[in-house]
């Protein structure tokens, strides 16, 4: 699973980087952007797209490309 990270950096552009990576993955000109863009990774990967505010604490979390653990049953 790999968990994309959406912060911002000094400079005020906003930055994609997986968890544990030491180098951004992308970097956006906006929020939204770079949302985008780790939607698009973590829907591809199987993980989780973690959205930071301007203060860095986590404000959204969503869940992608997780097999549903209780399927229903057919």
């Amino acid at each position: 699973m790999a968990n994309q990270h959406v912060v911002q950096r000094p400079d005020g552009t906003w930055a994609v980087r997986g968890e544990g990576n030491e180098r951004d993955t992308s970097r956006h000109d906006t929020q939204k952007e770079a949302i985008d863009g780790a939607k698009e990774i973590a829907e591809n990967q199987g993980g989780d797209a973690i959205v930071h505010g301007r203060d860095g604490k986590i404000r959204e979390r969503n869940t992608y490309g997780k097999p549903d653990p209780y399927p229903p049953k057919g």
